[in-house]
């Protein structure tokens, strides 16, 4: 019996899959995430063994599990793409046409460059029908209501992986049958393509309908339209090439993060290379924190989030709402790269405050408090930290842009003494900005929790740059 299960990592918007056959016994996993007990689990549940690991293309936006997953299990192969591939570690290469026999189901690969030169999709046929796929694999190549970025290997690539881009998409996708179903590397809210549906899945006949990507079939149409629609490229996009490339580190277990009472906590705190990183919510990070602390909040998006603001080789203190979440927080930070730990706040802040180490706190500005302000402080400055498009798209009368993810490095272009409230879609990224913003000698910085869904919830009037459309 076929058996087909989809992982959904959130945060990272990322899908892979585990496939098999229960009559033969033998199992394939599609795009690993790096803590790969989940596939074992599926696996063991369906009585299959993962005999072979799969990767579509060298991700930027996760740390690949194939390596973990292979020592884990002990007999599994891993296939890498053969076409244009620059990986540096053990695999066994898989060229356009390539078949894999699981018993009632057949793999093959495709060759379908664009996001990627090595690009592979797979597709899924019966045994008895191999020339017929029903389901296609697709990475990064195609999404639902998207399509791959082409510009993540720098502008000197751009140009050429778009052609390759249009090809792959009106080449080879578009020739396919229209019940042939779509199952993509990425949900909603990945940045490897621009607006990613919602739906986990789609078919080939719905995408020819209403992709917008496969509704230019001009290429230098298309070109200028796949370029210029892109999202920003995440910081740690291209440090996660180089890492996936040359072989993730095998993580057979999730590392150690030692428990340190408060005063050790402080002392290591102080240490080069050393980032305090507090997980709790914007509220609780708001009303007292250690000072120099980084508010990330352990949300799903912690993940994109930490890949965004922290350096691979920083070692990160934690401050944990309870003891509780270490394990999940964990999990969120090493799926972009994030293993080295210095520590955690052992009994959290309370031990912090009774032992009556310095706190320092980040006012939080109701909507409604910021909307009297506006009017009447002239010296406040409200800086919209949202990404280029949701502010185009929309926000606070007066307000200033600066993406967070551009104050990573250096906060250019605003003066440390004055008075700053920051706000985003919901709070969170703008908490993220201005702990940072305080961690640099801002001296008066403050948060706006629920931020733009608050702000328009009250009914607040709203501008657009000159020249943009809703």
């Amino acid at each position: 019996m076929f058996v087909q299960e989809t992982v959904l990592t959130d945060g990272i918007a990322q899908l892979s899959y585990l496939l098999g056959d229960t009559d033969t016994g033998r199992a394939a996993v599609i795009d690993p995430r790096t803590d790969v007990e989940v596939y074992e689990q599926l696996a063991r549940k369906h009585g299959l063994s993962i005999t072979h690991i799969f990767e579509t293309h060298i991700h930027a936006d996760f740390v690949s599990g194939s390596r973990s997953l292979a020592q884990r299990v002990g007999r599994a192969t891993i296939y890498l793409s053969g076409d244009h591939a620059d990986y540096q570690f053990d695999g066994e290469p898989v060229v356009d046409g390539d078949s894999f026999d699981f018993g009632s189901f057949h793999l093959t690969a495709r060759h379908t460059p664009g996001h990627t030169p090595e690009h592979l999709t797979f597709e899924i046929a019966e045994s008895d029908h191999r020339d017929t796929p029903w389901a296609v694999f697709t990475g990064d190549s195609l999404f639902v209501g998207s399509a791959g970025r082409p510009d993540l290997l720098g502008e000197g690539q751009t140009a050429q992986l778009a052609e390759a881009l249009y090809h792959t998409l009106y080449g080879y996708f578009l020739k396919l049958d229209d019940f042939v179903t779509v199952f993509p590397g990425h949900g909603a809210g990945s940045a490897c393509g621009a607006d990613i549906g919602d739906r986990l899945q789609s078919t080939i006949g719905y995408e020819r309908r209403t992709n917008a990507f496969l509704s230019y079939p001009d290429l230098e149409s298309f070109c200028q339209f796949v370029v210029s629609d892109a999202p920003p490229v995440p910081w740690h996009y291209p440090k996660l090439k180089k890492v996936n490339a040359a072989g993730p580190e095998i993580m057979d277990r999730l590392p150690t993060i030692p428990a340190l009472p408060p005063d050790d906590f402080r002392r290591v705190a102080r240490e080069p290379g050393v980032h305090v990183v507090d997980t709790r919510s914007m509220l609780a990070f708001g009303g007292g924190h250690v000072p120099g602390a980084i508010n990330i909040g352990g949300r799903p998006e912690m993940s994109a989030w930490a890949g965004q603001m922290l350096d691979l080789d920083q070692r990160l203190l934690l401050v944990v709402e309870s003891e509780d979440d270490l394990d999940r927080i964990q999990r969120l930070l090493v799926r972009t790269g994030h293993c080295n730990f210095a520590g955690y706040l052992s009994g959290g802040m309370k031990a912090w405050e009774i032992g009556g180490l310095p706190l320092e706190t980040l006012e939080q500005i109701p909507v409604q408090r910021l909307r009297e302000l506006q009017v009447s402080d002239g010296d406040l400055t409200i800086l919209d930290v949202r990404a280029p498009d949701e502010w185009a798209s929309g926000h606070i009368p007066g307000s200033k842009h600066h993406f967070v993810a551009d104050m990573r490095d250096r906060i250019n272009g605003l003066d440390k003494n004055a008075r700053y409230a920051t706000y985003c879609a919901s709070g969170y990224r703008a908490s993220i900005a201005a702990s940072l913003m305080k961690s640099r000698g801002f001296s008066d910085v403050s948060n706006v929790p629920g931020s733009w869904g608050a702000w328009k919830a009250a009914g607040f009037p709203s501008e657009q740059p000159e020249g943009a459309t809703a």
